[in-house]
């Protein structure tokens, strides 16, 4: 006989150690994708929820679409109104807000300083 019969080859699989070598690199991959991708961006996401709720009055701030202008009036949880030339405000979405430019400082109630600068009501107090 020229031609060698075929047997079946003993199953395959008894060994554990080749599943997790199957899956290793696949492993690999995500906690790549986690540490570069995942990861950075939900701390992104977190560090600009948490500067959208400390928005307040008087704030310099810039929009998405690359508009600068000044918070004139917190209207809710998610929307105010943005001064963005004199005497011209625009409603938005607190969402939309990229970047604080400058915070303003917080008026003391009742003090006798209105219509003067902070400067010379020190000097006065002084």
């Amino acid at each position: 006989m020229l031609i060698s019969p075929a047997y079946a080859q003993a199953a395959g699989g008894a060994d554990g150690g080749s599943a997790l070598l199957t899956f290793l690199p696949l492993i690999l991959i995500f906690v790549v994708f986690y540490f570069l991708l995942i990861r950075p961006q939900q701390k992104r996401q977190k560090e600009h929820k948490a500067m959208v709720q400390s928005l307040s009055r008087g704030d310099r701030v810039v929009t998405a679409g690359g508009i600068y202008g000044t918070i004139a009036r917190v209207i809710s949880d998610t929307e105010v109104d943005l001064e963005i030339a004199d005497g011209v405000k625009v409603r938005m979405l607190r969402g939309t807000v990229q970047e604080i430019v400058g915070r303003n400082e917080p008026v003391e109630r009742g003090a006798k300083t209105r219509g003067k600068k902070k400067d010379e009501a020190e000097e006065e107090e002084a």
